[in-house]
């Protein structure tokens, strides 16, 4: 993923190599050519992620100069929001990518350390879905984990629980139950391991208030000031992404375009369920980059 946008752009190229540094092994090449099982996983997924988000970012910089669309509020999906919180002016570039490795690496370790797994629930709401999860734990762990749009939930726990859930998710109402091919269950207390050495670790983080609004997973709420950061990144680990509320939050605020930076277009998606009329711009590749440079020319 983003190889043609690193071919493209300088200021890419160099975000790539200055994570590789840091890194000590070459995640430019598994970004670029994978294989893909071992970009999957999550110790290097969410590395991968993040740096190819801010390396995004830096060549539309690059390739927009002056005309580079200004920010006024900023918001990531679970991994996301610590690139949110980079590009605010919250954390450094190496500090961040720090902590998204190791954030990685303690949640497929939590992952590994029972069978779990996550269910993405079509066409329920919340306390369906709560219902559902009540339903089919039979007494493990099973609870809402994203809320993603208006009927897009995943629930995360006991990978029985899961199995469970998927079955009986018709019978509640629900056009469809999808088991996603992840590590474990994360954003529940199976994750509670992760978030305790996630908190070990980003104690000792310079953190600032963000130059401008951020919007936290945990309440869709603006971040307020670095220890707070601090505190709901950590709960993050283990507390329901609340993606829709977010959203939600912003175009109350009065946010009508939007710019979705880094690999792929699930967060354009998204929006397509929550608010047709919202527009987004996903910058995930040189022709996109290129695109965009070309509308804001005329």
């Amino acid at each position: 993923m983003m190889s043609d946008l690193a071919e493209a752009s300088s200021a890419a190229r160099g975000v790539f190599a200055d994570a590789d540094e840091q890194l000590g092994y070459a995640l430019s090449e598994l970004c670029f050519k994978g294989p893909s099982d071992r970009l999957d996983a999550t110790d290097i997924a969410q590395p991968a992620i993040f740096v190819c988000s801010v390396a995004a970012a830096a060549a539309m910089k690059e390739a927009l100069g002056e005309a580079a669309p200004v920010a006024t509020m900023s918001a990531g999906l679970s991994l996301g929001e610590y690139t949110a919180l980079h590009q605010a002016g919250a954390i450094d570039f190496e500090s961040a990518l720090d902590l998204v490795s190791k954030r990685g690496q303690f949640m497929q370790a939590a992952a590994e350390a029972y069978p779990s797994g996550m269910v993405s629930i079509i066409g329920l709401d919340e306390q369906k879905v709560v219902e559902l999860c009540a339903a089919a734990a039979e007494g493990a762990v099973l609870t809402p984990a994203n809320f993603n749009s208006p009927g897009q939930i995943v629930v995360s726990g006991d990978l029985g629980a899961c199995e469970r859930a998927a079955e009986l998710a018709k019978e509640f109402g629900a056009k469809g139950a999808v088991p996603l091919k992840v590590a474990g269950a994360f954003h529940s207390e199976f994750m509670a391991p992760a978030a305790k050495k996630l908190a070990d670790v980003i104690a000792d983080v310079k953190m600032r208030q963000p130059l401008l609004p951020v919007i936290s997973n945990v309440d869709a709420e603006p971040h307020d000031g670095a220890e707070s950061i601090k505190e709901k990144l950590i709960r993050q680990v283990i507390s329901p992404v609340r993606w829709e509320q977010s959203v939600r939050r912003m175009l109350d605020d009065g946010i009508e375009r939007f710019y979705e930076i880094g690999p792929g277009r699930v967060l354009a998606g998204l929006m397509r369920r929550i608010e047709r009329r919202a527009e987004v711009v996903s910058i995930n590749s040189a022709d996109a980059l290129a695109k965009l440079a070309g509308e804001l020319a005329q």
